[in-house]
Order: structure tokens, then sequence, then C-alpha cells
């Protein structure tokens, strides 16, 4: 659901037009003639630098930098998964675009000032090991085609982008782009991966969680900040990933409520009193949450991650912040020994598997 004042640091419309299409067949992309360059954009010249402005700049700049390492972190789940994805599996193309309008209100200025964000769409993410980072596609490129055809600008661009990236993605095995680098037109041709569909998002809010509601995987900054390396951080976004492949919010009927709390928590001021209390959200059985470990450690392993971090990442967590704190991670999660004794047992067969030289699958 969009809210006229929601920021999408994670995936925005044209981001999740980009980034998780529908499965890319295999037709061939018709050759044709040079993409034409779409009309110059006069972008706005910066406006007078407001201490309030600078304010919003500089955290606009601050959740930018904690979604790229959601990113740089999701990226080798996402990418060397989708064999475990199974039907949740999408063509990827891995980069991520937004104009100032992707800000709104009073953001909006901001985002002019912290990233030079005008009107024509450009480059704000692009994930390593994807068809983009393939192909060569760098932050700040401004989007000018698609498929031989011009790509919009203004308050609209990413609604109206999203339309034309999305059959082209479905149809074709790579596409073709044309880009403004420094000035200059530079063409592009990026293929196509495929990779679990699931939206990563950054919440905004001080509460230490991580929610997953069937397609999103979200991880608030007080969750992010307590991680202490990127391994921890990618058994929290592995274990949801894994939350959504098995359906378990679905089966706990809480995807709505979830789902409703991620909305909300993608704000830039987000609505806090929705942490009040638990949320409306029923904790998981340990059953589930046994059945999500045992998957995360593989997905965990077959991304490259140190998979030895799981089990005392989930044993601090719990003792710092315990299943007493609502609408905390624990108290969502609350059968820790149930969940490291699973975790243990996970990781010395995946050590055995991987000693064996077998296939990573559970």
């Amino acid at each position: 659901m969009k809210r006229i004042d929601a920021l999408r640091p994670a995936l925005p419309a044209l981001v999740l037009a980009m980034l998780m299409v529908g499965c890319a067949t295999k037709a061939p992309m018709q050759q044709g003639p040079v993409p034409p360059v779409a009309p110059a954009v006069e972008e706005p010249a910066a406006p007078a630098l407001t201490p309030r402005m600078a304010a919003e700049a500089e955290m606009l700049t601050r959740m930018a930098a904690m979604q790229d390492r959601l990113y740089r972190v999701a990226a080798p789940l996402l990418i060397n998964n989708a064999e475990l994805c199974k039907s949740q599996a999408r063509g990827l193309l891995g980069f991520t675009a937004k104009n100032r309008y992707s800000y709104p209100g009073e953001y909006n200025e901001a985002a002019h000032i912290a990233f030079g964000m005008g009107d024509r769409l450009q480059v704000t993410g692009v994930l390593a090991g994807s068809g983009a980072a393939h192909a060569g596609l760098r932050r700040g490129d401004r989007l000018v085609s698609a498929g031989g055809k011009p790509l919009p600008a203004g308050a609209n661009a990413s609604t109206l982008a999203g339309a034309v990236f999305g059959p082209l993605v479905t149809a074709n095995p790579t596409l073709p782009m044309g880009v403004e680098r420094d000035g200059a037109n530079k063409q592009l041709t990026i293929p196509v991966t495929r990779a679990c569909g699931f939206g990563i998002e950054l919440g905004n809010a001080d509460n230490f969680n991580s929610y997953a509601d069937s397609t999103r995987v979200m991880v608030t900054r007080g969750m992010l900040s307590f991680t202490r390396d990127d391994d921890e951080l990618a058994y929290l976004l592995a274990s949801g990933m894994a939350h959504n492949i098995l359906g378990h919010a679905a089966a706990q009927r809480n995807a709505s409520t979830i789902g409703s709390i991620i909305d909300n928590l993608i704000a830039v001021k987000p609505d806090t009193s929705m942490l009040i209390g638990s949320g409306g959200i029923k904790p998981m059985p340990q059953e589930l949450d046994a059945a999500a470990d045992r998957l995360a450690v593989y997905l965990l392993a077959r991304a490259g991650y140190n998979i030895n971090d799981a089990a005392p990442f989930v044993k601090r967590l719990a003792t710092t912040h315990p299943v007493t704190v609502l609408n905390g991670y624990v108290a969502n999660h609350p059968a820790t020994a149930f969940r490291v004794a699973t975790i243990e047992k996970t990781v010395a067969e995946v050590k055995a598997k991987q000693d064996a030289k077998k296939p990573l699958l559970p």
C-alpha cells in the first residue's frame, strides 16, 4: 500500500519493477536501432540551504548508508538461493533507482541536496553479482531509455517507468538500457538474473526487530545497529527469507498485521504507536521457528556466509533484549533454547555436507 508520507528506501514501485520482475523467458531481444535519447531534462538548481534542510539531508544520507548495507548483505542470499526459493524466484536486474520525487514533501529538497537528485531517475544502488553489476551500471547513472523506449522523468517517473520495465524484463533474457553518465550517453545490455523475489526493507525505528510478511524482509535500524558484523545481519535476513519461503506468516495469519507494520516503518516519520505492546503479532511457534532456522543455515552457507555466528547471535540477542521486551525480536520468536539447538545441529549437518562435497540442499 502506497502512502503519501512514505519514503521507500528499500523497494519503491519502480525498484520492484526493476529489481524483482516476473520470471524471464528465453525469447531473444529484438535487435533494432540504437535506443533514442530521451528529451533533455533541465534539472532545477539547488535551493538555498537552511538548517532544517541540512538536517533532513543528513538523515536521508544516514538512511541510505543503512540501506546500502542491507542490499550488500542481501545480494548473495537472493542470488545464490533461487533454487531454494522455488516459486518465489523471479527475474532480477539488480539495481534501484529514484528521483527527488521518490522522497515526499519536505524531503524532496533534502534528496536534491543529499544526492543531487533532480527530475530524471538515477541509479541509487547496484547489487553485487547481479546482471546490472556485470553490465557495468553505476550508482549515479541517470536512466534515459529501456528496450528502445525513452524513460519518463518528473513526479510520476517511478510509476510510468515501472510500466515500461515490467513487460520488457518478463519477456526477455537481457535488457538494453541507455544511461547518462558524466554528461555523456552510454548504452548497456543488462542480463536478467534468477533470484529470490523478496523485497529487502529498512525499518525506520529503534526497536530491535526484524519482520517477514511473505513477500518482504525488514530489519529495523535498531536491530541493524545491534548486529556486530555482516554475518549476523545475513542470519537475520536469511531467517526472514526462510519464514517467507515456508509460508509461516500466512500460516499464522500474521501476514496482513506484519505487512501493516512494514508499510508504516518504511516512512521517514513512522507512527511508532503501532509498536506499543505486541503490535498484534502472535509469537512464532517453536516448530516453525526451528524449521526456518534450519533453512536459514542452508541459505547462509550457499551464500558464503559464516554459519558459526548464527547460534551465538540468537543467544546474545535473547540475553540483551529478552522476551519481556514487547515488540522485540525475542518476544516474537521466544523459543531461544529450542532454536539454538536446531541451529547447532544444522550447522554440523551443513559442515558434513561441505566436507563430503555434497549439494547444500536441506
